[in-house]
């Protein structure tokens, strides 16, 4: 098992590198809410399927995908199309949880993809220093760093 998760872990390092020179529209949200945005070329269904796909693909596990433009809609609510994509290593993010039980809050690790007012479809997450940070967590830094290698890559196909 740890062998597993360490070649899974030497194969994100490597697609960083890959990643981190691909383009990608980012709109950061604000330095204070710690919120990335990216900007999809996708609808939002494909989007999620990508991602659902690049989740998989790299074995992590997923907890849900929340359509919440159904639930709006059966509230009786009109909601642009959004869905939010629960995942995560268990191995990983549990760590940042027996560092501070509040980070509980922030585990497992949430994707939101979005359809804007003028059509434009993005994709969102809670940064993971902001994360660290928000739960005065500095003893976990190789595993905060590691995260977000994950999360770049696990986005990394809707940022063509």
């Amino acid at each position: 098992m740890q062998r597993t998760i360490s070649l899974f872990f030497m194969a994100v390092l490597s697609l960083t590198g890959i990643i981190l020179s691909a383009p990608a529209a980012v709109v950061q949200a604000g330095t204070r809410d710690g919120v990335v945005v990216l900007e999809s070329r996708y609808s939002v269904d494909e989007t999620v399927r990508k991602i659902k796909g690049s989740v998989a693909e790299k074995g992590i596990m997923l907890f849900d995908d929340i359509d919440q433009a159904a639930l709006g809609t059966a509230a009786g609510n009109q909601v642009r199309p959004s869905r939010l994509i629960l995942f995560g290593n268990p191995a990983l993010g549990t760590t940042f949880i027996t560092a501070n039980p509040v980070a509980g809050l922030d585990w497992p690790v949430r994707v939101l993809v979005y359809q804007t007012k003028d059509g434009t479809v993005r994709v969102a997450y809670t940064d993971f220093d902001w994360i660290a940070h928000r739960h005065g967590i500095t003893s976990r830094k190789k595993e905060f760093k590691m995260a977000s290698e994950v999360i770049k890559a696990v986005t990394a196909p809707v940022r063509q």
